[in-house]
């Protein structure tokens, strides 16, 4: 039987009804990993913890689960349930304030069945440490385990040995460190298991109990009940050779956790930036280099397009725009409600209520039934927000511009009719391969570390001050094609912020259009592949510091996640409809009122 369901909180309000699209899960469940993640940044006490996407980051390094009951897939149904992803929060800020991840990784065996068992157990005595006067995180990480078992029993992997083996272990340690009781028809599966196992391991598992407030202590007992339970393993399946040796960890791999691999991606949700670590970056200290500014370029669109072109590439637009069938003045409304502020602009007298007005006191004596002797505060919506759409203008993002032009140019006019200002801006570079900038480097002698070799080139499509009237043709100049080269994002975002910041506003919103990781061929050769994928991170964490810009991300047919604290994806190869806006609206709304 399935644990009885705990009653609904406050959060589960945000639970999603059943005939709710997927665009509308996914952002509600946003909105519920930052909830969660307050919570957890309390519990764990670090201030760096936030979620992108589904995943959670410390800074800006992915904090995988490693026991098999926090391992549950991006897909899976479980995440629909507000109180799983609390459990789930609950049970990393454990692991976050108890366990000491170094000494972790020292002290862990190396095969995978041991190590998949000391993961668990040490997981299981993190979650123990919480004090008694938090009963609700109490109640959330025993159902979280109970939610797991009952799955494990429902999925057959008890069936074979070495599923019941994992099956029994995790149960007996679960009990014994954390004193709760199994349920019934867990503790009928293993009772065989369990007598069996106990005289062996009964020692170690009386010291889990006992140590379970010393890590260093606790995992010399967990080694050895790991080291017991592989040997039992691998004698019910015997593996003569390492081709059998490596199907048992397969096999034991997908009997420890019901969804297999947390990184699996189903065929219906957006893939995820790839990202690592540079080597480059920080051998220069993570300073980024530039080799040379001579060539770097910032243009206006006018300046590169013929006005008689712009012209032609409008044309090509609006039939695009028309062809969506989409509401301009709904989209404006939606925009004008989430950035606008009231302000007191006067009063209105003769009021039945508010606040007594002096002028009018003579009116209790010469007509005592008056009562319109108050005036109100009057109120008006202002937006003063400025509103920066930076668009990636690498060669990829080419596929894309009959979707993104009309979504550009509609949320600057609605933006505009809304009261804010927008700009519209672009980044590529002015040549492939690195053309005069790579040169120079080879002439010099190709010294180590050269950081970017390319040459820069910032578009503006349309300033912050220029009416969308004004600007609509140059809006179109997007569908001008040889633009589209190469991505260098990390230095546009500095760019697009330091035009921000420059204007005079009460809000400044930054959303990034991109569809991929930075990429500029001579500058990855030069240095490693991910030189300026860990230079748009450095950029992004420093302006969500500095807090003067707020940012977004736009993943077209991607997830950015991995850059970007909040961010939405699309798929490029649907048209633009009032739902895609909808959640468009809802990410800005998020991301305007923190």
């Amino acid at each position: 039987m399935p644990p009885v369901m705990a009653t609904p909180s406050a959060e589960a309000a945000l639970t999603v009804d059943g005939a709710a699209d997927e665009r509308s899960l996914a952002l509600r469940q946003q909105r519920l990993d930052e909830l969660n993640g307050a919570s957890l940044r309390a519990l764990a006490g670090e201030v760096d913890l936030h979620y992108r996407g589904a995943r959670l980051f410390q800074g800006e390094h992915w904090l995988k689960p490693r026991a098999p009951h926090l391992q549950v897939a991006e897909q899976s149904p479980d995440l629909a349930d507000p109180l799983t992803r609390r459990a789930l929060a609950d049970a990393l800020a454990q692991q976050l304030r108890h366990t000491d991840s170094v000494l972790h990784q020292q002290l862990a065996p190396k095969p995978l069945v041991e190590r998949l068992i000391f993961d668990l157990l040490e997981q299981l005595r993190a979650e123990s440490q919480v004090p008694p006067w938090q009963p609700g995180v109490i109640h959330n990480l025993r159902r979280r385990f109970e939610r797991w078992s009952w799955q494990f029993m429902q999925s057959g992997h008890c069936e074979t040995a070495a599923g019941l083996f994992v099956f029994a272990i995790s149960q007996i340690a679960w009990t014994r460190i954390s004193g709760h009781l199994l349920d019934q028809d867990a503790a009928d599966l293993i009772e065989s298991t369990r007598a069996d196992l106990t005289p062996v391991i009964g020692i170690a598992l009386a010291g889990l109990r006992r140590d379970r407030d010393d890590q260093r202590a606790f995992a010399q007992h967990a080694l050895s009940i790991a080291a017991e339970m592989a040997r039992r393993i691998r004698d019910a399946s015997p593996a003569p050779d390492e081709r059998q040796e490596q199907e048992i960890d397969a096999t034991l791999r997908a009997a420890f956790s019901i969804e297999l691999d947390i990184e699996q991606e189903s065929e219906e949700s957006l893939p995820d930036s790839a990202t690592g670590l540079s080597k480059s970056f920080e051998a220069s200290g993570q300073q980024y280099r530039i080799f040379s500014t001579q060539y770097d370029r910032e243009d206006a669109i006018t300046d590169l397009v013929r006005p008689a072109q712009l012209k032609d590439f409008r044309a090509r637009l609006d039939p695009l725009l028309e062809g969506q069938q989409l509401h301009l003045k709904r989209l404006a409304r939606q925009l004008q409600l989430v950035l606008a502020r009231p302000e007191q602009e006067g009063w209105n007298f003769g009021e039945e209520e508010g606040l007594i007005d002096g002028r009018r006191l003579s009116l209790l004596l010469s007509t005592p039934g008056e009562r319109r002797l108050f005036r109100q505060p009057r109120q008006v919506l202002r937006n003063d927000t400025v509103f920066s759409i930076l668009l990636d203008c690498s060669g990829s993002m080419k596929a894309h511009v009959d979707t993104i032009a009309p979504l550009v140019d509609m949320l600057s006019r609605a933006l505009e009719m809304a009261g804010g200002r927008s700009e519209v801006l672009g980044f590529t570079t002015a040549a492939w391969s690195g053309g005069r900038a790579r040169k120079q480097w080879l002439a010099q002698g190709q010294p180590a570390l050269p950081g970017r070799l390319n040459e820069r080139q910032h578009l503006v499509f349309k300033s912050a001050e220029t009416p969308w009237r004004h600007a609509r043709n140059s809006i179109a100049g997007l569908f001008k094609s040889d633009l589209f080269r190469e991505g260098l994002d990390g230095e546009a975002v500095e760019w697009a912020c330091s035009r921000l910041i420059g204007c005079e506003a009460q809000r400044r919103l930054l959303l990034v259009i991109s569809d991929g990781c930075p990429m500029d061929s001579a500058t990855t050769q030069a240095n490693d592949a991910w030189y300026l994928d860990n230079h748009l991170k450095q950029v992004v964490a420093r302006q969500e510091r500095l807090g003067a810009v707020q940012i977004m991300g736009l993943g077209v047919g991607l997830d950015l996640g991995v850059y970007y604290r909040h961010c939405l994806g699309i798929d490029a190869r649907r048209r633009i409809d009032m739902r895609m806006l909808d959640d468009l609206v809802a990410l800005i709304a998020r991301r305007h009122h923190r």
